[in-house]
């Protein structure tokens, strides 16, 4: 078994909790000036984005690194 990451800020959240993390946070348009892609700027919602993340590994990526660095700068 895998050994447990305490320190791992993405450790037990998921995709979905994360990005609604980030839109409580930032709302939409900021999340837009943040990471611009389609699915953040034009007609946003949850689940049209986590379907293109899920299938987007750099654009996954960029998320969960803005989510660590809003994390780290509360």
């Amino acid at each position: 078994m895998s050994q447990e990451q305490p320190n791992n800020p993405l450790h037990g959240k998921t995709l979905e909790m994360i990005l609604n993390y980030l839109v409580d946070y930032y709302g939409w348009d900021g999340l837009g000036d943040r990471i611009e892609i389609r699915c953040f700027i034009y007609d946003p919602s949850i689940k049209s984005s986590l379907t293109f993340l899920r299938k987007t590994p750099w654009a996954r990526k960029k998320v969960e690194d803005l989510y660590i660095a809003t994390l780290l700068n509360k």
